[in-house]
């Protein structure tokens, strides 16, 4: 029986090479989310407006949605070029202990993001002139 060893596309290969780069970035984009919420915490704390607060808000959401965005990242390239390709390949792959660490990091991640957008950013009221 001779296996054949089982091309992928450049397209595949384009986005493997894409995650593994932004992948490479998720210790950066993790610390600049920590400095986000650093700052949102301090400017809560000493009475910030709520302009500011909704400015600190958005910034923080923007730096936790890089961060998942790299850790989902992670994840595909933890799966392998073929998982791009391959759905049995990719669901074999998504059981492995160290893939489901990535994959439980990241859904944490996610959380955290969703629970700030709904209780974390503060409103701005509407300017009834600009209106």
């Amino acid at each position: 029986m001779v296996l054949r060893a089982r091309r992928v596309g450049t397209e595949a290969r384009a986005r493997y090479a894409e995650d593994t780069e932004r992948a490479e970035r998720l210790p950066e984009l993790l610390e600049a989310a920590r400095k986000a919420e650093e700052e949102l915490v301090r400017a809560r704390r000493d009475g910030a407006d709520a302009v500011e607060l909704n400015r600190l808000g958005v910034a923080y959401d923007a730096a936790l949605t890089e961060a998942v965005r790299a850790a989902y990242a992670r994840q595909r390239v933890l799966v392998g070029l073929r998982g791009y390709e391959d759905r049995i390949y990719r669901r074999r792959r998504l059981a492995r202990p160290e893939v489901k660490e990535v994959t439980e990091f990241a859904e944490r991640l996610l959380t955290l993001r969703e629970q700030h957008r709904l209780h974390g950013i503060e409103r701005v009221p509407r300017d009834p002139v600009a209106a």
